[in-house]
């Protein structure tokens, strides 16, 4: 369902709806035309607006889609619990509206085991995965106490510095080297209550689904797919990002067709540090580069 569109035309596109069997609205917005379609999968707690270097550029050779998960940006909430199987289900509702493909999926963080989800169940459509230094069940650390720790502090945390307006202040600027429009929505949307309590929600699922990738990983048989790993080292946790790298290495060591992308300039957001390098890799899997 497309919305008319009133003012000059948004970085991102046009505006639609899809509606899931629960009757969710599901916001996305779509630019350019041509097949494969791209379409973009977030990091947990984030709505589309974190693609604005990226999207532009890959919408000038094909159509791409950016969209909001439930309780993020424009999309409706969801009150059931945030499993993987529900966050690919929504995904699966976009798709649908979109039509019968050919996609190719690309998600970050929290974004990749959702597209890795949601291509298992039907590969048919999907013509290639990009995962951009995804949260990876192969990365031990995620499974230790340490990492219980932390969440049990987040839980905590979050909600007062979104709250006191902290969390925007905090967690808004490297997006705004995007597009104004794209900053705006970012600012705006993306270091809320509503959109806190939607990345706990998220988090709440996160060990014990992770843990059951790991027990038995989607089944995507000689599906491309592209592992895009930062590699630069951070001041602090040292530890996780060395653990999440050979991970990464791992998940790209286990098919001939998948390929391992290291991003040396990046730690995570690697959209916003090395945008060229995602596009680049998106053009290669369309068969472009």
């Amino acid at each position: 369902m497309i919305e008319p569109t009133t003012a000059a035309q948004h970085t991102f596109g046009t505006s639609a709806f899809a509606v899931t069997s629960d009757d969710r609205r599901l916001h996305y917005m779509v630019r350019g035309i041509g097949e494969p379609t791209v379409v973009f999968e977030s990091g947990m707690g984030f709505s589309r607006s974190i693609w604005g270097l990226v999207q532009p550029s890959v919408a000038e050779r094909v159509r791409t889609v950016v969209y909001d998960r439930a309780g993020t940006g424009r999309s409706d909430d969801d009150p059931q619990p945030r499993t993987l199987d529900r966050l690919a289900g929504d995904l699966d509702s976009v798709l649908r509206e979109l039509g019968s493909g050919p996609f190719i999926l690309v998600g970050h963080s929290w974004g990749g085991p959702i597209v890795r989800v949601a291509a298992a169940a039907d590969p048919t459509r999907i013509q290639g995965l990009v995962l951009i230094d995804q949260s990876d069940e192969n990365c031990e650390l995620y499974f230790a106490p340490s990492a219980q720790k932390k969440n049990a502090v987040a839980r905590v945390l979050i909600p007062l510095l979104a709250r006191s307006g902290l969390y925007r202040l905090l967690g808004s600027r490297i997006g705004g080297a995007q597009p104004a429009d794209v900053a705006a929505d970012h600012h705006a949307e993306d270091f809320t209550v509503r959109a806190a309590r939607t990345l706990l929600a998220e988090q709440d699922q996160f060990g014990a689904e992770l843990w059951r990738l790991r027990q038995r990983p989607p089944a995507l048989g000689a599906l491309p797919v592209s592992v895009i790993s930062g590699t630069k080292m951070p001041r602090l946790g040292h530890d996780t990002r060395t653990a999440l790298t050979a991970a990464h290495r791992q998940t790209a060591a286990m098919s001939p067709n998948r390929r391992l992308v290291e991003a040396p300039g990046s730690g995570h957001l690697i959209m916003f540090s090395e945008p060229e390098l995602i596009v680049e890799e998106i053009l290669h899997s369309v068969g472009i580069v």
